[in-house]
């Protein structure tokens, strides 16, 4: 049984005339009749009665008649909704990112996305860099936003940009007054960072390890928000990327360049299967949108 037969079918039972129904279906009589009789041979038995005068169901027929009505809108309501997510006029996406990107740089880019593609619903799961890689592995996601993750495997991984470690000191401290910062000025203060096993706590100990520079940890939280408020409140200093700077800020820090050494980070698009026509859009924006953070000018202060 195909929906071409159906059609067919459900023309004739509609109006009782082929004529009619070639007519509506822009089918020639034979192909008309192919069609029924294709059916007919599918189903095992007679639908029509058809003589030179009339045309009527049979009991069979009659019982058809509301199923292909039913089955016929279920295939165009399916047609039209698969139609509008191939153009993008309806959809639903979902995607991790780190709470780094989904808190400072996100927010940017979905707002281009929206303003293209505003039928588009996109959730997104704000969680730790460790389980964006876990989501996108297990297809819970079609897309995260992470670090250069350490082996890729069945993953694809497209950069976004590289970033760099900044350091986050009290407005109020006398850090603050210098336009950069070395490492080792920065540890001889009380150093705030996440706790095990974040992603940005092994890049900072994998840096600072190979130039044999111990990280002193005074204060750990699980969140970044929680280290700014820490660092706000004076409590003592930290590193974060720097496009956590608009987050720090806002909690009272105030971010340096850092060198001595400078610890660069990747970040990046992670997939890991064919995306959706609606997926492939939002990592195109997000490739057109999404530059490396940077200083402005009146951020920094003289030494």
């Amino acid at each position: 049984m195909t929906v071409k037969q159906l059609r067919a079918f459900l023309a004739v039972a509609q109006t009782l005339s082929f004529t009619q129904a070639c007519e509506r279906l822009h089918l020639s009589q034979p192909a008309l009749s192919l069609a029924i009789k294709g059916l007919e041979d599918a189903l095992g038995g007679k639908l029509l009665l058809r003589s030179t005068r009339s045309v009527r169901l049979t009991p069979e027929g009659e019982s058809l008649l509301p199923l292909a009505k039913h089955l016929l809108a279920q295939w165009d309501n399916t047609e039209e909704r698969l139609r509008q997510r191939f153009t993008l006029q309806l959809g639903r996406l979902s995607v991790a990112a780190m709470p780094a990107f989904a808190c400072n740089l996100l927010p940017a880019a979905l707002v281009r996305f929206r303003q293209q593609y505003p039928k588009i619903n996109v959730t997104v799961h704000d969680v730790i860099n460790e389980d964006v890689t876990h989501m996108v592995r297990s297809r819970q996601v079609e897309m995260g936003i992470a670090f250069s993750p350490e082996g890729t495997g069945t993953l694809s991984f497209t950069p976004l940009f590289e970033d760099q470690f900044v350091a986050a000191v009290p407005q109020g401290s006398a850090l603050a007054q210098y336009a950069t910062l070395t490492w080792a000025q920065l540890l001889n203060e009380d150093f705030i960072t996440l706790q095990r096993p974040s992603m940005v706590r092994r890049l900072l100990e994998h840096a600072l390890s190979s130039q044999q520079i111990d990280l002193p940890v005074a204060f750990e939280s699980h969140q970044l928000s929680t280290v700014g408020r820490m660092v706000g409140a004076g409590l003592g200093v930290s590193a974060v990327p720097s496009m956590c700077l608009p987050q720090m800020q806002a909690m009272g820090a105030r971010c340096l360049p850092l060198t001595a050494p400078s610890i660069p980070c990747h970040v990046g698009i992670l997939t890991q299967q064919e995306l959706s026509v609606a997926a492939h859009a939002l990592r195109t924006v997000l490739l057109e949108t999404v530059q490396a953070p940077y200083f402005p000018a009146h951020e920094t202060g003289q030494a």
